[in-house]
């Protein structure tokens, strides 16, 4: 793949901002939704402060040679809710949050130890092209639900939490952002072709609100399909300080506060059942999205910087984001697509739109433009991220001999499992579809390699 800007390019300052912001677009919904999900009173904006934080800890021990934004995790929400199901009350809970994003991210830096002393040489053994391609391709393909569902969703919702919008309305929006995505990408000039989310974006965003003025006028609720809560949220107490200005409430700040009510050694110690196992199981994607960005920039981010170098970035960058937002990180799956899409490989955007993160979160009307944006216009644009994740893992299966059985065995398993959502859980802990994937993918293939074919 060419690239436009490589790694260590640093693009002009004006087109800097706007590659920092087409990032956030890509990343932040994902981001903003973990904490909602989980509730107990966490903060978005403190989550989007502390993924901001965590990538800048992840560019500095990678010594700025993988562009890559961390965001937050959805593999940890189960842990998540046990740190509050566990705790005596909601305030002893984040310091929960805290405590299992140490635990997790210590996993990785006992792993990372490991790989400094023996080598990055195994990881290429264990999993070669054959294994880590389709588990690749399953990162995109798993996802492909989640951006289908988004694409026909509204972001007017009832007193029920749901979409009063019709399918079709939405669909036309979310079809308008994919259509001028991909246009601004084939035959945009340079910077067209460097920014085309935004651009999609920004044209799903006019029509949604074409449509939502119309129905607002006729009285037409099918076709509402953007939602202006979030702004009157800002004004809701009369225009001041805080429409235009947040500070988010850390997790930190809460759970400092609730030291006082002590913490027994019970607690610990089911934070640490719900946290480790999944560092491990997160720790099968690491290598993924690894592999992955690699391929794009072509260069082995595994051995130089090392992959003890990113586990130490991804896992201290997870400890300090949680410190701030409660949310352990995670590399990107968008984050890596847009990076494949734009061809704009340059970490000084990764920098940028970190620095970016940090300084929205409090700015309150940037956060409410982004929680305004229909689940359909993101879902027009993860159509394509999501498709060119699993397109990367196809291409390094290209270098696979599939004439033989015991590769096609291999992909076969990976693939049907992962698309399947195969899937096994343990109390607290679930084993994800992409590391039950890899895992069977890697027995099989160790099983088989030394099969023999006519």
């Amino acid at each position: 793949m060419k690239l436009i800007y490589q790694v260590e390019d640093r693009p002009k300052t004006g087109e800097l901002i706007v590659f920092a912001i087409q990032q956030l677009l890509a990343i932040m919904a994902a981001t903003l939704v973990v904490p909602v999900i989980v509730g107990n009173g966490m903060e978005p904006a403190a989550a989007l402060f502390g993924a901001g934080v965590g990538t800048l800890v992840y560019v500095f021990f990678t010594k700025k040679k993988s562009p890559v934004f961390l965001g937050s995790s959805f593999a940890f929400l189960g842990s998540m809710a046990a740190a509050f199901a566990g705790a005596s009350s909601v305030a002893v809970g984040y310091i929960g949050l805290i405590i299992g994003a140490v635990f997790a991210g210590l996993v990785y830096v006992v792993i990372a130890l490991i790989v400094k002393m023996v080598g990055v040489d195994w990881i290429d053994k264990l999993m070669p092209a054959v294994v880590i391609g389709p588990t690749v391709a399953i990162i995109g393909l798993s996802l492909a639900g989640n951006a289908v569902g988004d694409i026909v969703t509204g972001g007017v919702k009832n007193a029920d939490g749901v979409a009063i919008a019709s399918p079709h309305a939405a669909l036309i929006c979310g079809l308008v952002t994919l259509a001028v995505t991909m246009i601004c990408s084939v035959y945009g000039k340079k910077f067209g072709k460097l920014i085309p989310f935004i651009f999609g974006i920004l044209a799903g965003y006019a029509v949604a609100a074409f449509f939502t003025m119309i129905g607002n006028a006729a009285g037409i609720d099918s076709i509402k399909v953007l939602s202006v809560e979030p702004f009157k949220a800002l004004v809701a107490d009369g225009v001041g300080l805080k429409t235009f200005l947040t500070v988010p409430t850390f997790t930190f700040i809460t759970a400092f506060g609730a030291f006082s009510q002590g913490i027994d050694s019970g607690y610990i110690l089911t934070i640490f059942a719900a946290y480790v196992p999944v560092a491990f199981v997160v720790f099968a994607e690491h290598i993924a999205d690894h592999k992955n960005i690699s391929s794009i920039i072509e260069k082995d981010l595994l051995k130089d910087p090392g992959l003890h170098r990113t586990l130490l970035g991804d896992g201290i960058g997870s400890m300090v984001g949680a410190f701030f937002g409660g949310c352990p990180n995670t590399t990107y799956g968008e984050s890596i697509g847009c990076v494949a899409i734009t061809k704009n490989a340059s970490v000084a955007s990764i920098i940028a739109a970190a620095v970016g993160a940090i300084v929205i979160a409090f700015v309150a009307p940037f956060v409410a433009f982004v929680n305004s944006i229909p689940s359909c216009i993101m879902g027009g644009v993860c159509m394509a991220l999501y498709g060119f994740i699993a397109v990367s893992g196809l291409k390094m299966v290209q270098a696979v001999d599939l004439n033989k059985n015991k590769n096609l065995f291999v992909v076969s398993v990976i693939l049907i499992s992962g698309i399947g959502g195969l899937t096994l859980n343990f109390g607290e802990v679930t084993i994800t579809s992409i590391a039950c994937a890899l895992i069977l993918g890697i027995l099989t293939n160790l099983m088989l390699k030394n099969g023999q074919e006519e």
